[in-house]
This record gives C-alpha cells, structure tokens and sequence, in this order.
C-alpha cells in the first residue's frame, strides 16, 4: 500500500523465560472488565460525507453503504446506495487533511446510477483492484475496479447475468479452485409492468462460473422458494470447509415462508435443509444478518434482525446438524422496543453488526433501526442501539450514552476506522434524511474519572493469499489475547443491503501483545504469528511472520 507501507521486514520474536508466565508467552493480558462506551460526535456535514438516500416503496427496504479501499492506499472509501437518487462514490482523504475525517465525491457515471438499493466490494478476477457488486430495482450488476477509484461495467466482460427483478440482497464464496466467485442474489417482491411491487415475493439466484478456469460465468440457478429475502450469507456455519448459504426472508409465512439454509457444495446442485436434517423451521420478519463467534466454540453464531424481537441463534449440539435454538434474550439482545424515546411500540431493526467500539476485548453489537415508513403497529420513534459486550457473554445498551441516538429511519450501516487511529468509527444510511457519520472519539472514564482513560489497545489486520480469491474469503481469522481467543470468518455478505472489505478491527484490551493465526479457505492452518498493539498488519499466506506497516501518511 502506497501509504501504509511496510515499516520492517519482520518483526523481532523475543523469546521470555518461563517465568513470565502462560499469559505473556500466549499472547499478553487476558482481558477481563468490560469499559464503558466511547463517546461519538456526529461530523457527517463538515467530513464532506454529504448524501440522502430516498425514494418511494421501492426503496424502503434499501439504503446500503460499501465500504472498499478503491486507491489502495489503506483509508476506507465509501460506496453509498441512493434510491431514485444518484448512488455516490466517496473518497477518503483523511490522510491528504489536517483537519480528521474528510470525503471527496467522485462523480463518475458507472457510479453515480439511479436504483440502487445497495452494494458490496469483493475482487472478482483477483487482479488486486476492488469491484462492486451493485443491487438495484432492475437486478444485480459487477462494476470492475482500475484503480485510483475508477469503475467500468464489467456484465459483459464477465457474461454475469443478474437475472432482473428488484435486488434486495447478496453474499459471495468462491468454490474449490474456480477463478471466480459463486455469486448469490436476492430478491423482493415481483414488480408488475408498471414497475410497482405486487404481493409475490420473487425467487432467488446462484451464479456459479463456467467450468475449465475461464473468467465467465453460466446462467444463474434458480433458489426456489423465495419469501422476499433481505439478507444472505455464506458461512461455513459447521467448520467443514463448505460454505452453505443462510437465507433471511421477510414475506409469505402464510404459503411456509421461513428462514432458510441452503446446502451449497461444488459440483452439486443447491438443496435446502429440511427437517430431515435437523432445520428447525423461523418465522420472522427477517431484515439482516450477522455472524461471529461469541461463545468460543469454534462456531459461528448468527444474529437475525426482525420486526419485534431479533434473534441470536447459537448450534444446539455441534456441527453435526443445523439445528439452532435463541440465546437473544438471555444475553439481552432481543432489541423488541427502542431503547428511548418514549415509543413503547415494536422496534424495525435492519443491518447488525458485530464489532469492538470501545476495544476492551470483548465483542459488541450495533443495530441499525427505523421504520419501514410510516407502518402502523411500529414505532416511529426507533433509534439504534449500541450493546457492549460483557466479560460473560452479556450485552448492555450503550446507544444514548455513546451519543448515537437519532430519530432517522436507519437502514445500512458500517462500524469501520475511517482516519485510521484505532477508534471505530459508524456511517449510518438513512431512509429520506442525510447520511449520518459518528467519529469515535475514546474516552472511555476510568473507574468514572473522567480525567483518566481506560487502557484499550487494538490490531487491524488484512490477510492475503495467491490465486484468485486474493482476500482469502472464507478463512478463519484467530487472535489469542493471554487466554482469550477470538474468532471471526472472513465473508461477503449479510448485514444490511452493504458490507466491508478492507481491514479486521480486534480490540485487545489491556494486552500490549497478541498472537495472530489464519486458517485459510481450504482448512490450511498458518503457525500463531506474534504482533504487538495498536498497528496495521498484513498476514500473507505461507509467511512466517505478520508484517507491520506504517501509520496514516508512513
């Protein structure tokens, strides 16, 4: 990276004698008090982050945001969905300013297009350059990146067909050694000819590439049933090394309309787990997705956005069937009713996102909320919430106390460190107001002592491999802090209608040190890889050590 670079070849291994202790030859400090929120101050009009996504019912189960580095140059860049309005590139100059967070638009017609419901980055043809997977109410399209923040349409070079129909949801693996992605789309509800939402909701797609190593893909395969789907995610929920696809669905409940798994493996045609397999059938109004070790087996919880109460679902007896029961209420996430506001109705929740705010070691949960509209039965007074994780699983509402309450009809969302100084900041999309942009500033009190802080140190690591999925999507990433191991797969898709490349946040706590290992997209595990707080990181395959790169401008 241009302006990450590389500080060091290596890093020096200091070997300490036995007498230190466990926890310092495994990686520092154990975390264990959770902090209190850091504070958040909205700075969305003076970054220059200037954008409304709006439009009519089309459009208000949309307002996504990606975040990418389209000019490699280590700040996260901006792709934000608009509605009937033009979608907006946003590049990020922070490290060109003197002045913290700024946004420069890019106007640039493959960009700038009306429609759009939301987007996601991936490398498609692995050339190191950034795409853009676009959702809009005519079906899904691939803008391939070139560099310096430039975008062409890449349907054609590609012979992608994303099938029509109003694009609500995607998610993206890559399947044994294809030099392209398996692509999935979902879709709403059928439009009639005057382009206006019948009651039918729409079936769902898979877009595999042509066999024999060729950079195009075959016609998509279509998911059916579909229940008017807003989320999906590959995941490989049961650590076999295939990554099945968890489908979260909004509509039709009255004709078996429910969540959904689908049994992705390559070379086999998708199938859904039934009953027969362990499926336990859900009905919710399902919104978004977001998956993440939390009780530290091995296996990927997954939190599901709802209308009313959310769910956490958690593997009731291992990986050997997909049967999940909720644990949301018992770690207090169900998230029903706004957390304030004085709105006693049900809560409309959208993107979940886990993520360490505060870095203390432990995991929260952000969740993006507002209206679909002006839905009877809903509250219209629905700010987001903001849980902080607790040392023992736990999770407590932080929202109002950090700062982040509005009254905007929340959509998409990213919890992402946008100046690069360890702090994660939140972009919030709002359905009909602007685009909110919360700096986080620290400052989290120390045994309520506002004059000192509380020690919170942090990692941000990017991992990378040859071949075509040069991200390595699908691996597993491991920091042991002392004896606390956190666990996260690396993955497209979920959240709300938008999801993040770029680097993985890991609060440390009180640990100076850490240890990092990657286990990557085909069940390889790489050695445990010493790094030291509060640095930028790049793990390559088949190294021996983590390489630390340079701060903002080094």
């Amino acid at each position: 990276m241009r302006r990450l670079a590389v500080a060091a070849a290596g890093l020096a291994i200091v070997v300490l004698g036995a007498f230190l202790g466990s926890m310092v030859l495994r990686g520092g400090t154990t975390p264990t008090v959770a902090v209190g929120p850091p504070s958040f101050t909205e700075a969305a009009e003076d970054a220059g982050l200037e954008h409304t996504y709006d439009g009519d019912i089309r459009f208000f189960t949309g307002g996504g945001v990606a975040v990418l580095d389209c000019d490699d140059d280590g700040y996260p860049d901006l792709y934000v969905a608009g509605g009937e309005r033009p979608a907006a590139l946003f590049h990020n100059v922070a490290g060109m300013t003197n002045r913290g967070i700024a946004f420069s638009p890019i106007p640039d017609p493959a960009t700038d297009r009306t429609g759009v419901t939301g987007a996601y980055p991936l490398d498609v043809d692995g050339d190191g350059f950034i795409d853009l997977a676009v959702l809009t109410i005519d079906g899904a399209t691939l803008l391939r990146g070139l560099g310096d923040c430039r975008f062409e349409p890449a349907d054609e070079l590609w012979r992608f067909d994303g099938g029509g129909g109003w694009a609500t949801s995607f998610s993206a693996t890559w399947e044994g050694d294809a030099v392209l992605p398996t692509l999935a789309i979902g879709r709403y509800q059928v439009l009639d000819a005057a382009g206006r939402p019948s009651f039918a909701c729409d079936d769902n797609l898979l877009v595999r590439p042509e066999p024999g190593g060729v950079r195009r893909y075959a016609a998509p395969i279509t998911l059916s049933p579909g229940f008017c789907t807003l989320s999906m995610l590959f995941s490989d929920w049961d650590r076999s090394g295939r990554r099945d696809l968890r489908v979260s669905n909004d509509r039709q409940y009255y004709v078996g309309g429910q969540e959904q798994l689908w049994r992705v493996a390559p070379g086999e045609a998708p199938r859904l787990y039934t009953a027969d397999d362990g499926w336990v059938s859900m009905q919710i109004w399902g919104m978004g997705i977001a998956s993440r070790d939390l009780t530290g087996d091995g296996y990927p919880e997954v939190y599901l956005t709802s209308q009313g109460d959310n769910k956490l679902q958690t593997l009731t007896a291992g990986p050997g069937r997909p049967t999940y029961r909720d644990i949301a209420l018992r770690l207090g996430v169900t998230a029903a009713q706004p957390a304030t506001g004085g709105d006693a109705l049900p809560s409309t929740a959208w993107h979940p996102e886990f993520a360490d705010v505060n870095n203390d070691g432990f995991v929260d949960l952000f969740v993006s909320k507002g209206n679909v509209f002006a839905q009877e039965g809903y509250a219209l007074r629905d700010p987001s919430d903001l849980f902080l994780g607790q040392p023992d699983g736990s999770f407590v509402q932080a929202a109002e106390a950090a700062g982040i309450v509005d009254f905007d009809r929340g959509r998409g969302a990213a919890l992402v460190d946008l100046n690069l100084d360890g702090l994660l900041d939140l972009v919030k999309v709002n359905l009909a107001a602007p685009v909110d942009l919360w700096v986080n500033t620290g400052r989290v009190p120390f045994g309520g002592d506002a004059s000192r802080t509380e020690p919170a140190h942090w990692l941000a690591i990017r991992v990378s491999q040859p071949g075509p999925n040069r991200d390595a999507v699908g691996a597993w990433v491991e920091v042991r802090i002392g004896d606390l191991i956190q666990r996260q797969e690396l993955t497209v898709g979920g959240g709300h209608v938008g999801g993040q490349l770029g680097w993985l946040h890991v609060g440390l706590g009180p640990s100076e040190r850490a240890e990092v290992r990657v286990t990557w997209p085909d069940g390889e595990e790489g050695p445990w890889l010493g790094v030291s707080a509060d640095g930028f990181y790049r793990v390559e395959r088949g190294a021996s050590e983590a390489v630390r790169l340079g701060g903002p401008g080094g």
